[in-house]
Parts: structure tokens; C-alpha cells; sequence
């Protein structure tokens, strides 16, 4: 098989990241593969947000907004810390659009797709990724304090950097455990 199959399956998340982050050319070239995500009838039902910087400290603060009425400092002050795991998150945003060929199903897994091919691209880059969620990525103040529309949501926010240190070997799946052919 290509080399892109060896690299897929060679593919890890990374949580351990450090400065630095994928500077401009390469996020230039990711976002670009990004856009290459199927897509039918072009609708393009995504957009991303780049946070670095102070900008990690003001995402770290909307994801205490989840906890604050749970009245616990220590919870709070975790919840800031998680934007703080890497020096760059992207937000990966789902924008469905209405269209009568194309299902809201179809764009969301469009939106997801593209996301994928966003970490694909910075791992071929040489950068770490970890596509995460939780209860943030779906929380109203986050999603308000992000500036998402109506009938917006995150896909995910993709933790991006340098790998600091490689995380042990996950085993994978035996392919004949979730293959089947049909009819049998």
C-alpha cells in the first residue's frame, strides 16, 4: 500500500504538546487540506478558530464557565488549565447550511471529516495533535463566548504543538472484529 496508509496506520494522538505550534505556511497548507474533506455539493459546512496566546487564557475561562456552579475553586481552576494543554487549539466548528440535496446528517459528518484531514495534515507536518470534546464542546456558554450562529456546533477542539514526549503504543482493533460481510 502508499505511503499514506503506512502513515495512518502508524497515527496517534498526542497529549503531551509543547511550544512550539504549527506556524503560518503550515496551518496555511492544513487548513488547505482540510477543505479537501467530501463535500457533497460543495457547501463547505465548516470553520475553524485559531487560539494561542492570551487567547488560551480567555477559552480557559469559558471552560470554567461550565463548572461555576458547582462552587468549587479547584474544579474551576482545573477547567482553565485544560486550554492550556498545548499551545495552539483549534476549534473546529460544524455551519450546516440548508440545502435540499444534502441532509444536516451529511454536512456534519463533511464537518468532521475536514477535521480529521486538519490533524492529518499538522501530524504530517511533524506536529502533535488530540481532537478533544467533553462537556465543553457542548456547553451554551462556550459555544456563545466562541461566537457560534444558531445551528452551529464544535466538532472538537484539536490540541496542536510540538510532541513534548510520545505516549505508549495504543493496541488497535483486529479488523475482523468490527468487518463483516454482506449479505453473510
Amino acid at each position: 500500500m502508499s505511503s499514506v496508509t503506512d502513515f495512518l496506520l502508524n497515527r496517534a494522538s498526542e497529549p503531551r504538546l509543547e511550544a512550539p505550534a504549527p506556524g503560518a505556511g503550515v496551518l496555511e497548507r492544513a487548513f488547505a487540506a482540510a477543505s479537501r474533506a467530501p463535500d457533497h455539493a460543495l457547501l463547505r459546512p465548516w470553520r475553524y478558530l485559531v487560539i494561542e496566546g492570551e487567547g488560551l487564557e480567555a477559552l480557559g475561562e469559558l471552560f470554567a464557565a461550565v463548572h461555576t456552579d458547582s462552587g468549587s475553586e479547584k474544579k474551576l481552576e482545573k477547567a482553565r488549565k485544560k486550554a492550556q494543554r498545548a499551545p495552539m487549539v483549534i476549534v473546529g466548528i460544524a455551519s450546516p447550511r440548508p440545502h435540499p440535496k444534502v441532509p444536516e446528517s451529511e454536512q456534519l459528518l463533511s464537518a468532521g471529516a475536514s477535521m480529521s484531514f486538519l490533524g492529518l495534515a499538522l501530524q504530517d507536518a511533524g506536529y502533535g495533535v488530540m481532537w478533544r470534546t467533553g462537556d465543553v464542546a457542548y456547553h451554551p456558554a462556550v459555544l456563545e463566548g466562541l461566537g457560534l450562529k444558531p445551528g452551529e456546533s464544535v466538532t472538537g477542539f484539536l490540541y496542536t504543538g510540538t510532541v513534548s514526549s510520545r505516549k505508549p503504543s495504543v493496541p488497535r482493533p483486529e479488523v475482523a472484529d468490527f468487518v463483516t460481510r454482506w449479505p453473510a
